[in-house]
């Protein structure tokens, strides 16, 4: 036989923002994280990398300005 609404537990009492609330809190506690010196190298890598990014992209740009410039003129 079916089950009612009502026979379910009190989850349908509890208001829906509260229990997501408390299950992020939750798993905010679950989560492990970087000390301060693993903190500042993983900043240091990922800051070194979008600067050397930052300069093949410049250059790829230049190179294709260059480029388009020849033909076009």
């Amino acid at each position: 036989m079916a089950k009612n609404k009502s026979d379910s537990p009190a989850k349908s009492s509890v208001n829906p923002v509260m229990r997501y609330l408390r299950e992020t809190r939750a798993e905010i506690a679950k989560v492990t994280w970087p000390t301060r010196q693993e903190w500042l190298r993983l900043s240091g890598i990922v800051l070194a990398v979008t600067v050397v990014m930052a300069f093949i992209l410049g250059a790829a740009d230049a190179v294709g300005s260059w480029l388009v410039g020849l033909i076009l003129s």
